[in-house]
């Protein structure tokens, strides 16, 4: 028997491991770390086997020349470790992948891309970092265009997570499973629409995003100086009405919104909220807990943490 045991959304900043001692408010970045080790404590105590890693990609495993809405890595894992995170290969639970892989073009119609060979970043590998540090888990990992357009609208990204979730228990081998969304809150930054770059900053990035493929590593110094001029842009109400969306097992109601919609809001970063939403299907949107919401403009991010545990869901409804 296959179980979901757990679902966690987390946001993620490299600024974390490369600008700590720089970081000016300390105190909510040390409640947002500690919200993420809270958080990893509940994961270990879920005891999986596996975990969906939902996540996003900035050009470090995919590039221009080729960007599916959805791509699962159903075999060997590479993270590229960039500013201190996670580097080399991860482990893969290749069974559950290659069958998630088929149940979702034979059961739903979801025709997802696969990469037998998967580079991923830290929209993966922060949560490798400090959600599953010291667990001995496998990855089923899932990347998720949400940088550039077009992207898959939110609905469907919350319909797939439905597909995926059908499948997951389905699946004829016994494992607890666990799912990490990866990315948001509201966050804007300084990375064009490829189709129409303005100006020498913008078609730097661009060209990065082509040409980077073999020789990304040449990009990252610009592309950090770029990002780190960057002015903050923050929208703390609108993350705090996602959280409570969240907490109340509503987190379907971001599909409310167009991807216009949402980036005029909430800046074009938290488009990776689709990986929440994914997450939160998986766990068919069960109640959440919001462990901590903490703006830090100068990680150019509304920094939040959730934990959404079906078992409680079950025991709150035999006490009614």
């Amino acid at each position: 028997m296959t179980e979901i045991v757990l679902g966690v959304g987390a946001s993620h900043s490299t600024l974390m491991n490369t600008h700590w001692e720089e970081t000016y408010h300390k105190d909510r970045a040390e409640r947002f770390r500690d919200a993420l080790g809270e958080a990893r404590d509940a994961l270990a105590a879920a005891r999986p086997d596996t975990v969906v890693l939902i996540g996003s990609n900035h050009f470090r495993g995919f590039w221009l020349d080729l960007i599916p809405s959805f791509t699962l890595g159903v075999d060997e894992c590479v993270s590229s470790g960039e500013s201190g995170t996670p580097k080399g290969p991860q482990p893969v639970d290749r069974e559950l992948a290659l069958y998630l892989a088929g149940a979702l073009v034979e059961r739903s119609g979801f025709d997802v891309a696969f990469s037998a060979r998967l580079q991923i970043d830290h929209g993966q590998s922060h949560a490798v970092q400090y959600l599953l540090d010291g667990l001995d888990v496998d990855l089923v990992p899932l990347v998720v265009n949400v940088f550039a357009p077009p992207l898959p609208t939110l609905d469907r990204c919350e319909r797939l997570g439905r597909a995926i979730r059908e499948a997951v228990l389905a699946f004829p081998g016994d494992r607890r499973v666990a799912v990490i969304g990866s990315g948001g809150l509201s966050h804007r930054l300084p990375w064009p629409d490829w189709r129409d770059p303005r100006g020498e900053d913008e078609e730097f990035m661009v060209g990065a995003w082509l040409n980077g493929r073999e020789n990304w590593q040449d990009y990252d110094a610009r592309r950090r100086e770029i990002i780190r001029a960057a002015e903050a842009a923050l929208n703390p109400e609108f993350d705090e009405e996602f959280l409570s969306w969240l907490e109340r097992g509503q987190a379907h109601r971001l599909t409310e919104y167009t991807t216009a919609e949402l980036e005029k809001v909430a800046g074009n970063g938290a488009q990776e909220l689709r990986t929440w939403l994914l997450m939160a299907a998986l766990l068919d949107h069960a109640p959440g807990r919001r462990l901590a919401y903490e703006p830090m403009p100068e990680w150019l991010t509304g920094m939040g943490v959730a934990v959404l545990d079906p078992a409680q869901t079950q025991n709150s409804e035999r006490q009614s």
